[in-house]
C-alpha cells in the first residue's frame, strides 16, 4: 500500500478524541500498555441494561494510538461488552492478515496503511482492548 502512515486523517483523528478525560466514578477502569513504544491508553466505563452508558479515557499514545482510540470512542456508548470484545478481536485479525474485513468499525479504513508497520499494531489495539475489558468487568 502506498498511502502515508501518518496523514491528515490520522492526525485530525489523533487530536479529536471523544469522551477524553477521566470518569470519575466509573464502574470499572482498565489501562493497557504496548511493550514496544509505551503507549498507554485507560479507559473508564459505566455500564446500564448490559451497555456502554458513559466512557472516559485518558489517552497517552503516538499518533496511531490515538487515532484508533478516537475511532473507539466515538462509536462505543451503547455497545455491550461481547460486541467490544468482538471488535477487539476483528481489529486483532486484522492488523495479523487474517482477515481483510475492516467494515465492522466506522472509519477504520484510514489506519489501514499501518497493518504493514506491525510494531505499530499494539498501540492500534490499545483502545479497543482497554474499553472491552473494561466493559466486561463491569458488566460483572
Amino acid at each position: 500500500m502506498n498511502a502515508p502512515l501518518y496523514n491528515n486523517d490520522i492526525l485530525r483523528l489523533a487530536t479529536s478524541i471523544p469522551h477524553h478525560g477521566r470518569l470519575t466514578d466509573p464502574q470499572a477502569s482498565v489501562e493497557k500498555r504496548s511493550p514496544t513504544c509505551g503507549s498507554r491508553i485507560t479507559a473508564d466505563v459505566r455500564m446500564a441494561d448490559g451497555r456502554v452508558a458513559d466512557m472516559g479515557l485518558e489517552v497517552r499514545a503516538c499518533a496511531l494510538g490515538q487515532a484508533s482510540a478516537a475511532l473507539m470512542a466515538g462509536h462505543a456508548i451503547g455497545l455491550s461488552a461481547a460486541e467490544l470484545e468482538q471488535a477487539r478481536d476483528q481489529l486483532a485479525a486484522y492488523l495479523a492478515g487474517a482477515s481483510d474485513d475492516l467494515d465492522f468499525w466506522p472509519g477504520l479504513t484510514v489506519l489501514a496503511p499501518a497493518r504493514a508497520y506491525p510494531a505499530r499494531h499494539a498501540s492500534i489495539r490499545l483502545g479497543f482492548e482497554a474499553i472491552a475489558e473494561a466493559a466486561r468487568m463491569a458488566d460483572a
